[in-house]
């Protein structure tokens, strides 16, 4: 497999849970070497995917190669050349980092003095070299979750499925594990994630595909994706937030009003015209805004009205 070839393929998935259809002809392919990040609200699909990738799960119909291979016809061969971070921790806390990798490094048949020269080269490579002699119950949230990435690298895996791996960490625990899963990436791994977490398809995906109801309903960069949603956005921020309803009506297209935040927000096509003419509005409405800005849509903004679109 070379950096041209995709490195996922999947067509026409199909997976029933009963009544209830949980991948209803997916398509899907990820370029080897790269992030693809899979959103989707509960519920759409996205870990029952990633359990067919990888051969955890047999499908009811479709075609799903990974590393150039069928995942039913050679799942042996599949699992030797992946890795999966699942939701769950999957270390034992009551052992050491290194003792956890070495026991996993034995799973994967390397041998004793193999797996501890595994364990160590993980543990410097992911910042744990300090601390692989504490017992994980003694790691931060961060730490844990960088652990269970090391655990899931132990066989040098082609591709990587996570699969929402920084739930439940905070802010500096998830920029620990973006960082190295940056690092992977660097050097060759190709990895595929889900997440609920926006922001972070925004910082780590080259690519983002949005699945609802088991199916691709967008696909693209983040950029992309963005522009679907009507290109820029002009948000003003009132003093008054009595005002919110006459400054919406001055805002061009159809205004959103957040009275939380005392902000109202619009798409906008010529972002510098835009604001030249909201300043002029308000202004002679007698408006004095607090602040006015012209940005991007978030991929919160994005995922909202391509969920909703769907579900029209």
């Amino acid at each position: 497999m070379t950096d041209h070839d995709p490195a996922i393929v999947v067509e026409g998935l199909r997976k029933n849970y009963g009544a209830k259809r949980a991948l209803d002809g997916l398509d899907l392919t990820v370029r080897a070497g790269t992030v693809h990040a899979v959103l989707g609200p509960n519920g759409a699909g996205k870990t029952t995917a990633v359990r067919i990738m990888s051969t955890l799960l047999r499908p009811e119909a479709g075609r799903v190669e990974v590393a150039g291979l069928d995942v039913r016809e050679d799942a042996d061969q599949v699992r030797s050349r992946i890795g999966l971070l699942g939701q769950s921790a999957a270390v034992d806390e009551e052992l050491s980092g290194r003792q956890n990798l070495e026991m996993f490094g034995r799973l994967y048949h390397l041998g004793a003095r193999r797996a501890g020269v595994r364990a160590d080269e993980l543990l410097a490579r992911f910042g744990l070299a300090d601390t692989g002699k504490k017992a994980v119950k003694q790691y931060s949230g961060g730490m844990r979750r960088r652990l269970d990435l090391a655990a899931s690298l132990i066989s040098r895996p082609q591709v990587l499925f996570l699969d929402e791996p920084t739930t439940g960490l905070d802010p500096r625990g998830r920029t620990e594990v973006w960082n190295s899963v940056r690092s992977l990436v660097d050097g060759g791994t190709t990895v595929l994630l889900t997440t609920q977490y926006l922001e972070e398809a925004d910082q780590l995906a080259d690519r983002i595909s949005v699945i609802d109801h088991g199916q691709v309903i967008a696909a693209g960069t983040a950029d992309e994706l963005k522009t679907k949603t009507g290109g820029d956005r002009i948000d003003v921020v009132l003093h008054d937030a009595s005002q919110l309803a006459l400054a919406a009506s001055l805002l061009p297209g159809d205004a959103v009003v957040d009275e939380d935040r005392r902000m109202v927000s619009a798409s906008v096509s010529d972002r510098m015209a835009a604001l030249t003419e909201t300043v002029r509005a308000l202004a002679a409405s007698g408006i004095e805004p607090e602040d006015i800005a012209v940005r991007r849509p978030t991929l919160d903004e994005v995922f909202l009205h391509l969920t909703k679109e769907n579900a029209a």
